[in-house]
């Protein structure tokens, strides 16, 4: 049984490690990426996420708390599908075609200008996410990317992108998630402030 010393030496330093990964993230590409998100909740458009392994957790999380965890009372939505989701639909293009159009195909009949496509890989390499951003551009949608390592071949194909600066893919998707926390948290305060500005102007009115 491991006694309390070693079980401290063995956790703290992956916290440690995780805390100065996390300081290290560029808080502007945070910023310009829920630009992106605004822009697009302003227009009523649509946001797609996809991602694979714990990534598509982390995409399945990211539109559970985009459609939720941002609701202002009386305040329209955000429209959001993580295409993570429909593991029936997933696995038959996996089958059918390939892995690597899994989410490419389930993209290409929904996405429209002016929506978004979060695209979340680790790597940056992951083939069927860069073949979903390519449908994404060709549709006239913007990309969003979250990363890692060096950030592969998604980052010429995103218009934002949040690159975790780091090479432990545990801590990029750890990263990830609490990015895309903190995200939503911001977004709900702008949508409430809005509605709080409309509430005060009508009532000044």
């Amino acid at each position: 049984m491991l006694n309390y010393v070693t079980h401290r030496d063995a956790i703290q330093p992956y916290l440690a490690e995780l805390a100065d990964v996390l300081a290290a993230v560029p808080h502007r590409d945070v910023e310009a990426t829920v630009e992106l998100l605004l822009e697009t909740y302003r227009g009523d458009r649509t946001v797609f996420i996809a991602g694979n392994g714990g990534s598509a957790a982390t995409a399945s999380h990211f539109a559970n708390d985009l459609a939720k965890a941002t609701i202002v009372p009386g305040q329209r939505r955000f429209r959001v599908i993580a295409l993570t989701d429909n593991v029936p639909l997933l696995t038959a293009w996996a089958n059918d075609a390939s892995y690597a159009d899994a989410f490419a195909e389930q993209l290409q009949p929904l996405i429209r200008p002016g929506d978004l496509f979060i695209a979340i890989s680790g790597s940056g390499n992951s083939e069927n996410i860069l073949r979903a951003a390519d449908v994404a551009r060709s549709n006239g949608a913007r990309v969003a990317g979250f990363t890692g390592f060096d950030g592969g071949h998604l980052v010429a194909r995103c218009d934002r992108c949040v690159l975790v600066p780091c090479s432990v893919m545990a801590q990029v998707e750890d990263a990830h998630l609490i990015i895309q926390h903190a995200v939503c948290s911001y977004l709900w305060e702008v949508i409430a402030h809005a509605a709080d500005a409309v509430s005060t102007a009508a009532a000044d009115g």
